[in-house]
Formats: C-alpha cells, sequence, structure tokens
C-alpha cells in the first residue's frame, strides 16, 4: 500500500490575479477563483502501488471550473475513448469509467482501482487541495496520467500540476481551427510509432508560455511554418504531444484535440491509444531519450603538456575500433611554442607533425601511436598563405580485430615541390600493434595518390567511410581560393602560379579527370592495390569527347569541403557534408551566398560546386578576358565545364539536389525564380525552408546516422537510446546559430534532395560554450552506444588546453514501466 501525507508543495498561490497564471495566460477558459490556500490537511490517503490491475480501466475526468451544459468536446473525446478501449487485440483492451465528481480523488480504494486517468477538462481550479493531493498520491503510486487539450489549464496555481502537465499555455495565440503540419519525431513510442512522419491535421493549436523540450520527451511538434501561430510563438521547436516519468508514475500530454473532430480522427485514435497503453502499463515505452538531464558529457583527454602534443594534436578526425579503442588524429598543427614556416625558400616549409593518439576506455590512458611529417604546418592568415592540408582522415579496416590495419588520408612534406608548389595527397595503409597501440610507420602501402596544388589554400576534405560491401569513401577538398571570386562560385579562371589555376574550382570539383573535390569510392585489396566497384559514377573508360576524359574513382563530384563523411551499413546510403564559398549575402549578379551543405547519397552523382548549389540554384559563368563581367547563369539539369583550365568532359551529369543548406541569413533559402528557372537571389525575396538552422561563420561537421544496436552494447550502461536509431545528426564547428540537431529524412524523397521532415537540437546534449564542446571537428558513436566528439579547441592551426576528446553517455536508463510491473506482461 502507498501511505503518503498532503504534500507542501502541491500548490502556490499568487496574492493577486494579475501576478498570477491567469495574467500570465496560462488559463484562458474560465477564471478560477484566486482563494488562498486552505491549511493542508492531516488526513493520509492510501492507493495501491501500482495503481490498477490486469483488469485494465481507465477514469476520465471531465470536471470544470464552469458552469453549464456538458461540453461536446468532452462528449466527443468520451465516445472515443470508449471505442479505443473495446477495439484492437484483447490483450490491449480495457474499461472506460468518466465522471466530473471530483471526489473521486479522495477515496484511495475507488482511485487505486484505475492504471490511468485521462483529463478532458476545460480547465480552471476543478481540484481542492485534498483532491489534488489525492492526485499527487495516485501517481507516486505509480499510476498514469494523460492531459489532452485544454487540461494544459487546469490546476492553474499548482506547481506540481505544472510539472505533471509539463507546460503551460502562453496567452494569446491563435484562436480559430487552422489546418497544420505535426512533425512526428519518435518513431517508436506507441503513440507515435504508427503516424505519418508529417501529419496534416487541422486542431486549435496552443503556444506554450515556457517551452518544454529538454525536461520533457517530445514526441511531436507542429510546424508554425505551416499555420498562423500569433504572438507567443515557440518558433520552429513547437512540441505538441510529450510524455515523462513523473513523481513515481507516467504521464502523458498532448495538446491536440481542441476540436470535436479530432475525435473522429483515425490518427488521433491512434495517438490517444499508444498514450494510454504506456499509461496504463499496457506496454512500455521510453520517455526519457530527449531530457537533457538524462546526457553526461565528459572530457577524456587532458591538456597537452607544455611543448609536447602528448594527449592530443590539431583535432581533425576519429575512428573507434570494435574494442572500444578510440584513434584520432591531429592534423598537423603543434601548440603555439612551436616555430611555423611560411618562406618557401626554406625547405621546412610548412612542415609538421599528424598525430595519431589512441585512448583506451579500459585504462582511460592515451597512447601517442605515430607520427607522420606533413605538409600541414603553415599557419593562419590570407589564403595564400595558411594550409590546410596535413593528415586529413583516419579509418580502420573492416577486419581490424584481425589485421590491425589503420587508413590514413594525408599530404606528406617529402612529396611537395616547393618550385610548382604542388604536393601529393595519398590515401596509406598502416599496421597498428595492439598491444603497444604503436603504428608501424614502415608498413606503409600507398593505395592512392594524386596531385593537389599548395600554392593556396582552403578546403582539403579528408573523411573516410566503409560501405558494407568493403568498399572506401574518401572525400577530396576542392583546395581552390573562393577570394578571386568574391567568395562566390569560386570560377576565376585566370589567377595561377606556373600555370596551375589556384581560383576556378571547374579545374577540380567540376572537372571528371581530376580527383579533387569529390567523393571517392574504391574497393581496397589485401595487398594494398584497389578495385573500382560498379556504379561510381564513370568507369574511366568512357569513349565520350574523344575519351580519356573521366577518372573511374569518382562516385560524387561536385562538392568543396566534404570533410565528414559517413555511410549506413545498414542502408548502405552515404551522408556528407561540406564548407561552401564566403560570399555573406546572396547576389543577383553572381548567384547565391555562401552555403554549407548537407546531403543524403543514395546513388552516384553530380552535387553541383561550382556551377549550383542548394536546391539547384545556379552561379553565374564569368568572361574572358575580364572576370569581372558576367555571363550568362548555368544550367544545372545540362551543366557544361567550359573552363580554359578542364581536362575533363565539358558536358557533365546533371546536378542533384542537396537536402540541407544554409547561410548566414538562414536554413535552406530559396527565391523566386524566373521563366528559366533562375532565382531572383533578392534578399528580401528570400524564404527559408529550414528555420532551425542559421549560418554566419560556419563549417559543416557531418556527423553519423545512430544505429542502437540491442545486442552488441545492451550491458554499456551508457549507450543512447533506441529513439535515435535511424536519426541523423548534422553539426557545424560554430556553436552559435549554427546547426547541432538530429534530423529525419524521408526515404521517398532524400536521395533526390528532399528537405528534412524533423528535427531537434542536440545543443544541451552536445553541450556547446566555453566550458563544452564548442568547437565541433568530428562526431561518431562507438561499439558502447556512447557518442564520442573532438572538440578543435580555441585556436586556429594549432592545438590548445581546449583541443579535447570527449564521450556523452546516456545515464536515463531503461523504458517504463518496468516489465514485471506492466499491467499483463508483455512487451514494448
Amino acid at each position: 500500500m502507498h501511505v503518503r501525507g498532503l504534500s507542501a508543495r502541491r500548490r502556490t498561490w499568487v496574492a493577486t490575479v494579475a501576478a498570477g497564471a491567469v495574467a500570465a495566460g496560462v488559463m484562458s477558459a474560465p477564471a478560477a477563483d484566486a482563494r488562498p490556500a486552505p491549511e493542508p490537511s492531516l488526513t493520509t490517503m492510501s492507493v495501491k502501488s501500482p495503481p490498477g490491475g490486469a483488469n485494465v480501466r481507465v477514469l476520465i475526468f471531465h470536471g470544470s471550473a464552469a458552469a453549464g451544459e456538458e461540453s461536446p468536446l468532452v462528449n466527443a473525446g468520451i465516445e472515443a475513448i470508449e471505442k479505443i478501449g473495446l477495439s484492437g487485440p484483447a490483450d490491449r483492451r480495457f474499461k472506460v469509467e468518466a465522471t466530473k465528481d471530483a471526489s473521486v480523488f479522495t477515496d484511495g480504494t475507488k482511485l487505486g482501482r484505475f492504471n490511468a486517468i485521462v483529463f478532458l477538462t476545460g480547465g480552471g481550479d476543478v481540484l481542492d487541495p485534498e483532491q489534488e493531493a489525492g492526485l499527487e498520491a495516485y501517481m507516486e503510486a505509480g499510476g498514469g496520467f494523460v492531459g489532452i487539450h485544454d487540461a494544459a489549464r487546469a490546476e492553474p496555481y499548482s506547481d506540481w500540476f505544472s510539472g505533471l502537465i509539463g507546460a503551460r499555455p502562453a496567452s494569446g495565440g491563435p484562436a480559430d481551427v487552422q489546418r497544420a503540419v505535426v512533425e512526428v519525431g519518435d518513431r517508436r513510442h506507441p503513440a507515435t510509432k504508427d503516424l505519418p512522419l508529417q501529419w496534416k491535421r487541422p486542431d486549435k493549436w496552443l503556444n506554450w508560455a515556457k517551452n518544454p523540450s529538454g525536461t520533457v520527451h517530445t514526441v511531436a511538434r507542429v510546424r508554425e511554418a505551416s499555420y498562423r501561430p500569433g504572438t507567443g510563438a515557440n518558433g520552429w521547436d513547437h512540441p505538441v504531444s510529450w510524455c515523462r516519468d513523473y513523481d513515481g508514475g507516467r504521464s502523458f500530454y498532448t495538446g491536440m484535440g481542441g476540436t470535436v473532430s479530432s475525435y473522429d480522427e483515425t490518427d488521433f485514435r491512434t495517438h490517444l491509444r499508444g498514450a494510454l497503453l504506456w499509461t496504463t502499463r499496457l506496454a512500455q515505452a521510453d520517455c526519457k531519450a530527449t531530457i537533457t538531464g538524462n546526457y553526461q558529457a565528459e572530457r577524456l583527454t587532458k591538456a597537452n603538456q607544455p611543448g609536447r602534443n602528448d594527449q592530443i594534436g590539431e583535432p581533425h578526425g576519429l575512428v573507434t575500433a570494435p574494442d572500444g579503442r578510440v584513434l584520432y588524429i591531429g592534423r598537423g598543427g603543434a601548440d603555439s611554442s612551436q616555430p611555423v614556416v611560411t618562406d618557401w625558400n626554406n625547405p621546412d616549409i610548412g612542415k609538421g607533425k599528424g598525430e595519431i593518439h589512441v585512448y583506451d576506455p579500459r585504462t582511460k590512458k592515451v597512447t601517442l601511436a605515430g607520427e607522420l611529417t606533413v605538409f600541414g604546418n603553415k599557419g593562419g592568415g590570407d589564403e595564400l598563405i595558411k594550409v590546410e592540408e596535413g593528415l586529413l582522415g583516419i579509418e580502420l579496416d573492416p577486419r581490424f580485430e584481425q589485421n590491425g590495419w589503420v587508413y590514413l588520408h594525408y599530404t606528406p612534406h617529402s612529396r611537395i615541390n616547393r618550385d610548382t608548389r604542388m604536393a601529393e595527397r595519398r590515401v596509406s595503409r598502416f599496421t597498428l600493434d595492439p598491444a603497444t597501440d604503436k603504428l608501424d610507420l614502415g608498413s606503409e602501402k600507398v593505395l592512392l595518390s594524386w596531385p593537389v596544388q599548395i600554392h593556396s589554400c582552403c578546403h582539403a576534405g579528408g573523411g573516410m567511410a566503409w560501405d558494407s560491401e568493403g568498399n572506401l569513401y574518401i572525400a577530396t577538398g576542392d583546395n581552390n581560393s573562393s577570394r578571386f571570386s568574391d567568395g562566390y562560385s569560386g570560377n576565376n579562371p585566370e589567377p595561377n602560379y606556373k600555370g596551375v589555376s589556384f581560383a576556378d574550382a571547374r579545374r577540380t570539383a567540376g572537372n571528371t579527370n581530376n580527383l579533387n573535390g569529390k567523393i571517392l569510392r574504391i574497393h581496397p585489396e589485401p595487398d594494398g592495390t584497389y578495385t573500382l566497384p560498379e556504379g561510381n559514377l564513370f568507369t574511366g573508360e568512357e569513349t565520350a569527347e574523344g575519351g580519356g576524359k573521366t577518372r573511374g574513382e569518382i562516385y560524387v563530384m561536385g562538392v568543396r569541403n566534404p570533410a565528414r563523411i559517413f555511410v549506413d551499413q545498414r542502408t548502405d546510403t552515404l551522408y556528407a557534408g561540406w564548407v561552401g564559398p564566403d560570399a555573406s549575402a546572396p547576389s543577383p549578379t553572381w548567384g547565391p551566398a555562401k552555403y554549407d551543405t548537407f546531403a543524403v547519397i543514395t546513388e552516384a552523382g553530380n552535387r553541383g560546386w561550382p556551377y549550383c548549389m542548394g536546391n539547384k540554384q545556379p552561379y553565374r559563368d564569368r568572361n574572358l578576358p575580364d572576370p569581372t563581367k558576367p555571363l550568362g547563369w548555368y544550367d544545372c539539369d545540362h551543366p557544361k565545364n567550359e573552363s580554359p583550365n578542364n581536362d575533363g568532359l565539358v558536358n557533365l551529369p546533371p546536378v542533384t539536389g542537396n537536402n540541407i543548406w544554409y547561410s548566414p541569413q538562414g536554413g535552406a533559402p530559396d527565391f523566386p525564380r524566373d521563366a528559366n528557372g533562375v532565382p531572383s537571389y533578392k534578399q528580401d525575396e528570400a524564404t527559408y525552408g529550414l528555420p532551425w538552422l542559421k549560418g554566419g561563420g560556419q563549417a559543416a561537421m557531418n556527423g553519423p546516422v545512430y544505429r542502437y544496436d540491442d545486442a552488441a552494447s545492451a550491458d554499456s550502461g551508457v549507450r543512447w537510446p533506441a529513439y535515435w536509431d535511424g536519426k541523423w545528426f548534422v553539426g557545424d564547428f560554430y556553436d552559435g546559430d549554427q546547426p547541432r540537431n538530429a534530423v529525419i529524412t524521408d526515404p521517398k524523397t532524400h536521395g533526390d534532395g528532399g528537405l528534412p521532415v524533423h528535427s531537434e537540437s542536440l545543443k544541451k546534449i552536445v553541450p556547446t560554450g566555453n566550458e563544452g564542446i564548442r568547437n565541433l571537428m568530428d562526431w561518431k558513436f562507438g561499439p558502447d552506444g556512447a557518442l564520442y566528439v573532438l572538440d578543435y579547441g580555441r585556436g586556429f592551426f594549432t592545438s590548445d588546453a581546449r583541443s579535447a576528446l570527449w564521450r556523452v553517455t546516456y545515464t536515463g536508463g531503461g523504458p517504463t514501466p518496468a516489465a514485471d510491473l506492466l499491467a499483463r506482461g508483455g512487451g514494448r
């Protein structure tokens, strides 16, 4: 039996209505008396724990502070819940009783018969203090609660009831019925797993005085761009249904159900059914997965000892081994005490150390596994001075546990030509000794190499990933300067050093015969060579335009700086992000502003750069001999490479639109288009399809798609919950308005550039700010189900005291109720 007294925290009374919840808009339905609270009763009430049993019962309470006839909405809700209880599989059915008599909450014997209580009330002060204490005792005994729409206006002076509901309505907001889009983010909760990703329905939509996201588990949001939210709008993160384990019990609330017609909707009844299955203990659900207090971010590495990179180099990438070790690389910058050589007459120009470190979770120790001498320490400043080459990427062989093979993507200093200012980028295989965590530098086998110009920087790429067929994807950057095109297309053919253009991305990313600005796909062989898998963009044997103008390694062309890529091995879908050029605003003359980009790539293709960006928004061609004069707009469906620096095909594959792009002005900017499909590029005419992200200073850092592995990480105690399964993590180096989000894409459209259908912020889980992970450089999940994150640090081209490897773990526990408390046994 559960016995308790009346809680001293159950109710907070305000001195005047003007200072209270009514004035703040907590309650806009019939006003409650602002009477002082009576002295707490000394009586106690017993409620069995957990309430209800295998003969599942649901109590609908529809008492209201307003006098008058029964609301048609209440009648519709009661009828719908009764029908829900009588339908479906026999082991999921339940009985329903309805009452408006609040005295039921002071009868512990009767209250204890019900597995869940539904508040279908018009709001107001519907319970006296003793009745509310009875409801509180019921929840502490392990009861279930479902609040519908105006239930958020009930008990407006009660802190405890505010916590039970999760949020209170804001003043103002729309009073009319509007059709809107509900984004269903939780694809596992019984209340939402069978609903459409984008659920279009009419209702009365409530705004919230304080956004509850992060303190409750939001299962669905309403998209404000799809209706008129009025005053007090919550923005892109507008929760509409949520749940939480509260005060010993389970609470579910939906802001929907504000119209009689709602209760006739099949999908809305499905929503209510799932909420009732969980709250009655007929099914388990995870209502902790997005509550930020259930996550812990821990810095794993210490600051380096002075003058040494013993813990971490200039962070640039990480990979996790099957046994839990984390291998991470430093690009080439040393700490600030080390010399930086920028004089091309000096043989040590740009010489740096690309470090490979290993973190062992068993010992919590870091080992410096090895150092490569790289061209990658040439300082910062102007694009003709700094360099972004170095040690760029790391990946482990699929049979790493057996062979110890590590693949590194880097620019060796020994292969630079100081006269022509050319270098060699390569992907090599090395062997790691698992006993010592030391890399055998003499074991190097060079799989693939290609030339890059190093007169100018930037954007070298570097990410690598495997698919389920053993194919290795290699992201290579287009290391040309966009400075000479004012930060727009990067298509100025004139600047060159000793005959090699360094400002014309058509020579590189837009060139079918050049491996820069691409995502390559090869199949490494045991002897250190590689073969070409079927399905790449080219075979290398094309005879078009005279032949010899394609490279068979190219899987994706037209990307600028794909520093981070990920392949979801359940689907073999490639996820990539890349940095755009530097223009801060769109230009009606030259085209779009800088767009950083993320894309879901389901097949080989052309992603546009430097001809088109975003959702096939074209740039303008340049005239010769005066490249400051514009020519025509590029045709994204029939692009042509007519650069004098092109040695590949003139006629290029059509451009595929991208899923996410953002500029300093906002996410997914688009413009009205003329008869030829050319956008106006007038900033005051822009619309923004993704209001949850924005740029400014921006550098896209693609993340993983989380896959919940029930068997492999069941005992880790730190793994992220199944809620995140299938969600794609997209982030930015910076942590202001820039993205750090988990998104859902629609498999029916995402390969063709369809926008994400849902997004939620990760900024309180993967913490931002100077004391957190401010400069996100890479992030991947380990075999333990925890998220490992590299923080670059607070400077550029160096490692500093903030450069660190972090781990973000989940501590919220499993789904509720516990299996032995299910009303009829069964599972999730």
